[in-house]
């Protein structure tokens, strides 16, 4: 188990939170129309990937992740292509893990991506038994996707319990500068004693480079051979570059997963009719450029 090699994502997995951005769905689902029309909007973005691939993107270190209820297609195509595809297994917008479908090993076999994703909201000072429940359905999760040959990508998101932003008196970049490193520390060692084994961490950026090496060596804990990636959390471009300059530094740290930062302004742009197809591709396909560019330089 584990991977190593250098991995850069151009995750578009979003649903619950982009729905409601560009259509303002809440607590409904969306009509034939409006799906469709998302769908399409994916679509354009791996058309971006696409681009990107032939502006000198290496496809060996390159992948998508996307979901099958948008994107079935795009996982199709993508792995014709021989391209790496992840897929996401969790339920979009929940505080607590649950699987997008009861039936979720039927979904990963019949899609058949290289990587099989879980998001998680897992704080370790957080609510025991809401983690203790977390941590069985991903063991499953876990254990599956090595059973049938698949790597598994673990999504953490350690968002801050109030005792824990009372420390810095609400403020929460004080949290997310002093605190959470040490947090996703903690955690991914409760979730590796918990028995989920993941071959790739896909954690939140840090701004020092000894808390980038604290993760890596709890990823590594007992011989593990666990990469991780930086996700970009929807942060502007400037602070995802200042992530990825410290993650390429650190052995250990393979790659990024930044999605919104790349895509979200020409999504936009094209659902509003600002721009052509074509542009909000080529958009898509620089921005992505942009940064597998500057993770090889900084590589170095």
């Amino acid at each position: 188990m584990g991977y190593e090699d250098d991995l850069l994502i151009l995750p578009f997995d979003h649903r619950g939170s982009l729905l409601k951005k560009l259509f303002g769905i809440e607590n409904r689902e969306p009509t034939s129309a409006e799906a469709a029309e998302y769908a399409s909007l994916k679509e354009m973005v791996y058309e971006g990937f696409l681009k990107s691939l032939e502006m000198g993107v290496p496809k060996d270190r390159a992948a998508v992740l996307v979901d099958e209820e948008f994107g079935a297609k795009i996982l199709a195509d993508a792995k014709k292509r021989g391209i790496k595809t992840a897929m996401p297994i969790e339920k979009s917008g929940q505080k607590e893990f649950d699987f997008e479908y009861a039936d979720f090993k039927r979904h990963i076999k019949r899609v058949d991506p290289f990587f099989v994703k879980a998001l998680v909201r897992f704080n370790p000072e957080g609510n025991l038994e809401l983690n203790e429940r977390q941590l069985e359905k991903l063991a499953r999760a876990s254990d599956f996707s090595h059973e049938i040959g698949k790597k598994f990508i673990f999504e953490l998101l350690v968002p801050a319990e109030q005792k824990q932003l009372d420390k810095f008196n609400g403020d929460n970049s004080k949290y997310e500068k002093n605190l959470r490193p040490k947090l996703m520390v903690q955690a991914i060692k409760q979730i590796q004693d918990g028995c989920v084994e993941p071959d790739v961490w896909k954690l939140e950026g840090v701004n020092r480079v000894e808390d980038s090496e604290a993760l890596v060596a709890q990823a590594h804990a007992g011989q593990r051979r666990s990469g991780i990636i930086t996700l970009g959390r929807g942060e502007d471009a400037e602070k995802v570059k200042e992530w990825l300059k410290v993650g390429a530094k650190v052995n250990g740290i393979i790659g990024f997963a930044v999605g919104r930062t790349v895509f979200w302004e020409p999504m936009k742009n094209l659902h509003e009719k600002k721009i052509s197809r074509e542009q909000a591709s080529l958009q898509v396909a620089t921005n992505y450029k942009t940064l597998v560019d500057l993770w090889n330089r900084e590589r170095k």
